[in-house]
């Protein structure tokens, strides 16, 4: 079964220092991009991530520090990726949770401006967790009945990420091939912010989704209590999510 494409499809994978989305930074990116007319181009780099990168994550992607050391950093590369991504829509293996706020922060650091909003996202993570539930190699032996030898290599996982999607469409008849469609059944919740902090309504409007304000309305939480947004800019938050505060902010302000 193929994939219903109104625009570009970008499947990328990201190995990192860490899985902290505010202060972690990219150290491998690879992608593949599928156009609409079926045509592919794909692409794998080592980036420098200006800090020494832990033992905890070399264990796992096998990346070190000699490897990127004479690799470009995000800065140098984020906007040529900025136009390659220009108009596209994602796909990743739990890309919705982490690897697309790391993505959206990287930009944001490197002051690149590429909008992600208005693209439509599928985790092929929340396909396989609501039909089998196990891991990205599992994934990969079911589906495709393949071993994943370099598993926690970004072009390895990059590669086998969109098999199992293919797979998964081919296996189960009632899932959609429409992009939108796809992204609306691969999210639990429709994010505002990337990270989740921030989440729609059934009407489009953002709640927060954590802490004591969990459930309530940003704009009724900012009339309610202003300094909530301070507290919140200056306190270890995704860029990202910062930016969204402050356009809902201005929104606000501008309403009065």
């Amino acid at each position: 079964m193929k994939l219903n494409l109104k625009n570009p499809l970008v499947i990328f994978d990201l190995e990192t220092t860490g899985i902290n989305i505010v202060t972690d930074r990219i150290v491998e990116i690879s992608y593949l991009k599928i156009y609409p007319n079926g045509d592919e181009e794909s692409k794998t780099m080592k980036i420098n991530p200006t800090m020494p990168i832990p033992e905890k994550a070399i264990e796992i992607h096998g990346i070190t520090d000699d490897d990127v050391k004479d690799a470009p950093t995000f800065q140098e590369v984020a906007q040529t990726l900025a136009n390659t991504f220009e108009g596209c829509d994602f796909a990743g293996f739990n890309s919705n949770k982490f690897d697309l706020p790391l993505l959206a922060e990287e930009f944001l650091r490197a002051n690149v401006d590429i909008e992600l909003r208005k693209r439509k996202f599928i985790d092929v993570q929340v396909i396989f967790h609501k039909k089998e539930q196990r891991t990205l190699e599992a994934a990969y032996k079911f589906y495709c009945d393949k071993i994943l030898d370099d598993a926690h290599s970004a072009e390895a996982d990059t590669k086998a990420t969109f098999e199992i999607l293919m797979a998964q469409l081919d296996r189960y008849e009632d899932l959609p091939t429409d992009i939108d469609e796809l992204s609306k059944y691969s999210s639990h919740n429709r994010n505002a912010d990337l990270a989740g902090r921030i989440i729609y309504d059934d009407d489009g409007r953002e709640m927060f989704n954590f802490g004591k304000y969990k459930g309530m309305y940003v704009e009724d939480v900012f009339k309610k209590d202003p300094a909530y947004y301070g507290w919140m800019i200056n306190n270890e938050f995704p860029l990202y999510t910062k930016k969204i505060l402050t356009q809902i902010k201005l929104r606000g302000a501008f309403k009065k």
